[in-house]
């Protein structure tokens, strides 16, 4: 069974890479203690895992993209549709994908496309802080 671990983009990102203009891996690129907290547990239990940006879509660990600042606000239905689409599209070769969604962080562009490849028929299972504390 192929699964994937998954979580969304956040607007914490090192001004380092904003100034050089480099292609970095996600792991580099973003620093908010939420995502490298489940950067860690999966390479932990040897997850392959991705984010979910709202500029580039979904992007897996070993992609490289550049600095970007566009707030999940701005993101227009046509955003919305390109977004979906990564999704799906990208994440089609899973069996599962566990979402990790942040409280207090997760914007409900998130949820919506979750909810919207789910209703597409992908088995989006929701990944939590406590599912990691538990090590599922």
């Amino acid at each position: 069974m192929k699964r994937i671990y998954i979580t969304h983009c956040s607007r914490e990102k090192d001004p380092e890479f904003e100034k050089s203009g480099e292609k970095v891996t996600p792991d580099r690129l973003y620093t908010s203690e939420g995502i490298q907290k489940f950067i860690k547990y999966c390479d932990e239990h040897s997850h392959y895992w991705a984010i979910l940006s709202d500029h580039y879509g979904v992007v897996f660990k070993d992609e490289h993209i550049k600095w970007y600042d566009q707030p999940p606000d701005r993101v227009t239905e046509e955003g919305f549709a390109t977004l979906l689409r990564s999704f799906i599209t990208r994440l089609d070769f899973f069996d599962e994908i566990y979402f990790h969604h942040r409280p207090g962080e997760t914007h409900p562009l998130f949820m919506r496309i979750v909810d919207a490849a789910r209703a597409q028929g992908m088995k989006v299972i929701d990944f939590t802080d406590e599912s990691m504390a538990r090590g599922e």
